[in-house]
């Protein structure tokens, strides 16, 4: 049953019998047999049908908060069996904020380089996306921030504080100076996260308690279409100094410390408070505490 299960939570995540059957590498009637399979199994109807997906049934919508359960239980299950077998072993899919991808990377490395049979897939996700995917066992973990809006009933572990510099092209009058304060960004043209982003309305807050008026000439979900932006030198942006730093290696870009009202904040890992935990989640929330927080 438990492979019917992951076709019914592919089927309610993509409300597409072809998308969810691509993504799950099978034959469309494959997945429509599995789902009719289950259904006959269970004895209720799970999902409307017509000439496409209608979507879930009320029993579905039950069906599916059980089925996220169970196969997750199954996936913690098969880990402990592989760590009796060769130790720590498996896939953490890691949900991460565009923002801190960096230290997403250089988590994984470490915990990798004590742990060669686990492998990662990390995930860009806004803030609110990841508490989603981490309640529908659709992530194993996430890095987050941690003290700004709620966070639910997780387990965290602080991997640095988050300061912002503003980034622009060496062309730029602000290219050069020792600092900027916030309220000199009034009327500039300005590359942004989207509003989606936790990261900018951590921004957006900071801007008003500096008395700016933001021009945001260009809104995107990537970082990388940030920093492309500043080096044509249309406009600048205002980065964490961190992942800033990582970008700007190499390109013709100056970062400046931004001086002004306002506080940092704190990223870190995040789990969701399960007892038991599988192995490999323990050990990687052990990682994360020990490397010291900047």
């Amino acid at each position: 049953m438990l492979d019917k299960l992951e076709m019914f939570i592919a089927l309610a995540r993509e409300g597409h019998f072809g998308r969810a059957a691509e993504g799950m590498n099978i034959a469309q009637p494959t997945l429509s047999a599995g789902i009719k399979q289950l259904e006959e199994q269970l004895g209720v109807q799970l999902v409307y049908r017509g000439s496409r997906f209608g979507g879930l049934t009320p029993e579905g919508q039950t069906a599916l908060t059980w089925a996220k359960r169970i196969t997750g239980d199954a996936r913690q299950l098969r880990d402990e069996m592989r760590m009796s077998r060769k130790g720590l072993a498996g896939e953490v899919r890691l949900a991460v904020i565009p923002t801190a991808q960096s230290w997403a990377g250089h988590l994984c490395t470490v915990f990798a380089a004590k742990h060669p049979n686990v492998r990662f897939r990390i995930l860009s996700r806004n803030s609110r996306e990841i508490l989603q995917l981490l309640d529908d066992f659709e992530a194993d973990a996430g890095i987050s921030y941690l003290d700004n809006e709620p966070l639910g009933r997780v387990d965290t572990a602080e991997l640095y504080e988050e300061s912002y510099v503003l980034v622009c092209a060496k062309s730029s009058q602000f290219a050069g100076l020792d600092s900027v304060e916030w309220s000199a960004l009034s009327d500039v043209q300005l590359a942004l996260l989207t509003p989606d982003m936790q990261n900018r309305r951590i921004i957006n807050r900071l801007f008003i308690k500096n008395g700016v008026r933001p021009s945001a000439c260009i809104e995107t979900n990537s970082v990388i279409a940030l920093v492309a932006s500043v080096i044509e030198g249309h406009c600048i942006t205002v980065l964490p100094g961190d992942l800033a730093r990582f970008l700007a290696a190499g390109k013709d870009i100056a970062l400046v410390p931004l001086q002004g009202a306002g506080r940092y904040h704190k990223v870190g890992l995040i789990l969701p408070h399960r007892d038991p935990r599988t192995p490999v989640l323990q050990a990687l929330l052990k990682e994360a505490r020990k490397l010291p927080p900047v």
